[in-house]
C-alpha cells in the first residue's frame, strides 16, 4: 500500500474502502503478534519501521521507512517508529443466545473512542464478554480506539450495528443501567444475558427501554454528581458479573 494511501487510513471512509486499519507503537504491535498467532487473516498485516526498529522480529512483511515518512503515516504526533497496516477482521457473528458463560455488553451510539477502548480493554480482561455496537457508534477501528483498548481490538468479539430493537428477539433477558433500579450487588444481577448501556449524554430512549422489558439497576453512589463515565461504568458492572 502507498504512503499516500496508508495515511488516509486515519479517516473511517477510507478504513471501509481499503478493509484496513492503523496499529501503531511497540506494545500494541506485540499485542497483534500474538493474535496473529492464531488468526490466520492478520499473517497479511503490513510492517513499516525506521530504523529504530529495522531488527523487530514479526511475522509480518517489513518495510524501511525514514522519519519523516513515519511522521506522515502516524496518528500520533511523536511516533515510536512501528505502525502496521491490518487487514479489518470480519465482525463476530450474531447469536441468538449466549455461549456457555458469555455475556453481552451492548453500547448504543458510544461517542468517545477513549470509553470504548477503555470498555473493550475491561471485556478482554474479564474474557467471556462479547461486544455490540449500535449504529452511529465510533468506529472501534479509529486509531484512538485502537490505541486505548491496549491490544484489546483483538481479544474481544465485537458485532456492529447492530440495531437496539434486535435484542428482544436476541436475549430473553435483558438488563440496563438507570438511576432508578435495584443496586449491582443484587444476586439477580447476574442473571441476565445482555446488559445494556446508554450515549454518554442522553443514555437509551425510554420508550424502546419499556419494549425491551429492561430490567433497570444502578450502581449506589452519594449523589453528589449527576453520573458516572460510561467506560467507568461498565467496568464496574463487569467487575461485579465476575466477582
Amino acid at each position: 500500500m502507498k504512503l499516500d494511501d496508508i495515511k488516509k487510513l486515519h479517516q473511517k471512509k477510507y478504513r471501509a474502502e481499503f478493509g484496513h486499519f492503523l496499529v501503531e507503537g511497540e506494545h500494541l504491535l506485540l499485542e497483534l503478534q500474538k493474535a496473529a498467532v492464531h488468526n490466520p487473516l492478520l499473517l497479511r498485516s503490513q510492517l513499516y519501521v525506521t530504523g529504530a526498529f529495522e531488527h523487530w522480529q514479526s511475522p509480518f512483511e517489513t518495510h524501511l521507512i525514514n522519519d519523516r515518512q513515519m511522521a506522515q503515516i502516524a496518528d500520533t504526533k511523536t511516533p515510536q517508529g512501528i505502525i502496521a497496516v491490518v487487514p479489518m477482521p470480519a465482525p463476530a457473528a450474531p447469536v441468538s443466545a449466549p455461549a456457555g458463560n458469555e455475556r453481552a455488553i451492548y453500547l448504543h451510539e458510544i461517542q468517545d473512542p477513549g470509553n470504548l477502548g477503555t470498555i473493550l480493554r475491561t471485556l478482554a480482561w474479564f474474557g467471556n464478554f462479547r461486544c455490540l455496537l449500535s449504529p452511529g457508534s465510533v468506529d472501534p477501528y479509529n486509531p484512538k480506539v485502537v490505541r486505548s483498548s491496549m491490544g484489546a481490538i483483538f481479544h474481544a468479539p465485537m458485532e456492529l450495528d447492530v440495531e437496539l430493537d434486535s435484542l428482544g428477539s436476541r436475549f430473553a433477558r435483558i438488563a440496563c443501567l438507570d438511576m432508578q433500579g435495584e443496586p449491582v450487588q443484587a444476586a439477580g444481577f447476574k442473571a441476565f444475558d445482555c446488559y445494556l448501556f446508554g450515549n454518554e449524554a442522553r443514555g437509551v430512549p425510554r420508550e424502546q427501554l419499556m419494549a425491551l422489558d429492561a430490567q433497570p439497576f444502578t450502581i449506589p453512589g452519594c449523589g453528589a454528581i449527576e453520573s458516572l463515565n460510561l467506560a467507568t461504568t461498565v467496568n464496574m458492572c463487569a467487575y461485579e458479573l465476575n466477582r
